[in-house]
């Protein structure tokens, strides 16, 4: 499986990488929400894996950009923050899942479940 993981939290992103991938999969990065498209065109991964809260542009308003160019692009939100509203949010911009940082293993079983289809 191909990840695009995209926080702009290095360490973080290396903490998704370690807990989430499994290690067939491929792994990118990228650290701001400006960038998906470029990364995405590049490497057509499986999923994205996105965080909200980022400079530049937020990870909702990237999800919106990379769905509108991509429609098939599969989104999971990965955030701190678990409130109704930001869940709508995502939703609403195409994503598919939305998981709490707390909770990263609840995203490896997620893509091990898609693994299986």
């Amino acid at each position: 499986m191909k990840l695009l993981i995209v926080d702009d939290n290095a360490e973080m992103r290396k903490l998704i990488c370690s807990l989430v991938a499994e290690p067939d999969d491929s792994v990118f990065e990228c650290d701001r929400g400006g960038m998906v498209l470029e990364m995405y065109s590049k490497e057509y991964p499986d999923y994205v894996l996105m965080d909200i809260s980022m400079p530049e542009m937020s990870g909702i308003d990237a999800t919106k950009n990379l769905i509108k160019k991509f429609p098939d692009a599969k989104v999971l939100i990965v955030s701190n923050y678990g409130d109704k509203e930001l869940k709508g949010e995502a939703k609403n911009a195409g994503a598919e899942k939305y998981f709490l940082k707390d909770n990263l293993l609840d995203v490896k079983k997620y893509l091990l479940q898609q693994k299986k289809r």
